[in-house]
């Protein structure tokens, strides 16, 4: 099996460079004491010169071990360092090996520690480089003694008698066999403890990253979610849960659900589902309503078995949805709805008075002309003749805010379309001569939309101004181009007035239907104009002027069907 050479940390080398001085610092002073207690239990013998030699070997370890700290702090070059520290332990072990003994030395067992320390920390490369020192330096150890270069001095720790040459071959051959195969096996399994510390590590962080990711998922749902062990204990409870349910997860963690949250439990067991029982998929949604902080909260929510193994099911996940906003929406849209059909019922029953409404008119006018001249009939028809033309001008009024119809856009200059219509308001009988007139038209003005219907939404502002000034006043028009129209081109068309404004409390409700602060109004008015503006695609606005009186801006896109 091939191993690739797995790098080695900075940090990490330094770290084990400090383990190897504390070894090797207590490994020679065990082969000092151990030296010492035979040096003064033994002959005299041991007074000689050799025996001097080997105790100073040993203490020259403590000096080289001091210049190995001084180094280390000083040079970030732990690998060198390695290899100059290895290289003199082996340095060692041949010198130790030529005062004890030579090929018979004991301490030719020193070489293997070499060179696994060197496996372990430089791995394959170290390994083999220092099982080629060691090979060498024991090598000539061996050939030194066999030639008798080295003699085995007098009262040897280890003396031994002449060996053959061929048993000084083969034990050579042996002792550097076994050295490489030590490296290649040691080094070996020191990659493979590397290779698999590092992936525990990248699977330790990857699994860091998904807990992470999963916390953070669980924690930005909009959804609340809560997980229940086997005995129906809650082990989780997100941050939207707490905005839900008004309760910080220290409260619910670990207890019951049915202590924290008992109505959520109730409605889990009243739909048939036990907070300890297996659940069927796909789980059931079921609505629950609380009162949060004095207001009522609508909730949906969902069971589902929490699998954490294919055995089984560890516990249940609840997901909880705050459907408050559109339970509203849904309340609206009913309301809505009921509206519409009040509307269209009250649209035909209008349409369907108009045609009466005619007859009863013509009927009237007919009897006026044969009642002659009777001053007090007469006046009796013009008033009934009256609430006639104003009830049709209402069902009129009513039939186009119910059905206005569909727009047929074409592209027109505005700035002509305004002048017409108040030239022809001018002349109508919604007009009063106290009223001062003025238009600000800047430059042109094509619109692509529907002139009849821009036309209705100016002459029905018009008229609400005039109405507003019975007394008088100043009436002011106003069109440009919309400058917050991107992307589509837009313009706007502003009507003011100098009557006595709006109500602020009336704002919200001015163009609501039927809603009118005028005696004689049928509060249909400015209702219209806004359901003409929407059908147009367009928005309409309302407020006071600063100096006095109302303003109505309606924005009118280009383009819209």
């Amino acid at each position: 099996m091939k191993i690739s050479h797995p790098d080695v940390l900075p940090l990490e080398l330094r770290s084990r460079l400090q383990t190897l001085m504390f070894i090797r610092v207590i490994f020679v002073s065990i082969l000092l004491g151990a030296g010492l207690f035979i040096h003064v239990n033994e002959t005299r013998i041991y007074f000689g010169h050799v025996q001097s030699v080997h105790f100073l070997l040993l203490a020259s370890v403590y000096l080289l071990t001091i210049v190995y700290i001084v180094f280390l702090k000083s040079t970030r070059a732990y690998t060198l360092l390695s290899y100059i520290q290895l290289g003199a332990d082996a340095l060692f072990t041949a010198l130790l090996m030529t005062v004890t003994g030579g090929m018979h030395s004991v301490f030719s067992l020193l070489f293997v520690l070499v060179i696994i320390t060197a496996s372990i920390l430089l791995y394959r490369i170290g390994g083999v480089l220092m099982a080629a020192t060691c090979s060498f330096l024991y090598s000539m150890v061996v050939a030194l003694h066999y030639l008798d270069v080295l003699k085995t001095p007098t009262g040897s720790l280890f003396p031994a008698p002449p060996t053959p040459g061929t048993t000084v071959l083969y034990l050579a051959f042996v002792n550097i066999l076994a050295f490489f195969v030590i490296a290649f096996l040691t080094s070996y399994l020191s990659e493979l403890v590397q290779r698999s510390k590092t992936e525990l590590e990248a699977r330790q962080e990857d699994l860091q990253q998904l807990e992470s990711l999963t916390a953070g998922i669980i924690n930005s749902v909009s959804s609340g979610v809560i997980a229940l062990d086997n005995k129906g204990n809650v082990v989780l409870f997100n941050p939207a849960c707490e905005v839900i349910f008004g309760l910080s997860s220290q409260e619910v963690l670990g207890k019951r659900l049915e202590e924290v949250l008992p109505s959520l439990s109730e409605s889990l067991n009243s739909a048939g589902k036990t907070i300890v029982d297996h659940v069927p998929h796909p789980p059931r949604f079921n609505d629950l309503t609380l009162h949060h902080d004095g207001k009522k909260v609508f909730l949906r929510y969902s069971l589902s078995p929490l699998r954490l193994s294919p055995r089984g099911a560890f516990g249940q996940i609840i997901v909880v949805q705050d459907i408050s906003e559109i339970r509203q929406i849904e309340d609206e849209m009913a309301r809505v709805r009921g509206l519409a059909i009040v509307g269209e019922l009250a649209a035909g029953i209008a349409h369907e008075i108009r045609n009466p409404m005619a007859s009863i008119s013509g009927s009237i006018q007919m009897l006026k002309e044969e009642m002659g001249e009777n001053q007090m009939q007469t006046r009796l028809m013009d008033i009934a003749l009256n609430e006639v033309n104003r009830l049709n001008q209402l069902v009129n009024d009513f039939l186009i805010f119910a059905r206005p119809r569909q727009p047929h856009p074409e592209v027109f200059e505005l700035r002509e379309l305004v002048e017409q219509t108040l030239e022809l308001f001018k002349h109508s009988p919604h007009w009063m001569k106290k009223i001062d007139v003025s238009a600000s038209l800047n430059g042109p003005l094509p619109v692509k939309s529907d002139p009849q219907l821009v036309k209705q939404i100016l002459w029905n502002l018009l008229r609400n101004a005039c109405e507003a000034m019975p007394s008088g006043g100043k009436l002011q028009v106003l069109a440009r181009p919309c400058v917050e129209s991107n992307p589509l081109p837009a313009v706007e068309l502003e009507i003011r007035d100098t009557g006595p404004g709006l109500d602020e409390k009336d704002l919200s409700k001015v163009f609501a239907p039927f809603f009118t602060t005028k005696q004689d109004g049928s509060g249909l008015g400015l209702a219209i104009v806004k359901r003409i503006v929407e059908v147009l695609g367009g928005e309409i606005k309302g407020g006071n002027n600063p100096e006095g009186g109302a303003w109505f801006r309606v924005t009118i896109p280009y383009c819209q069907v």
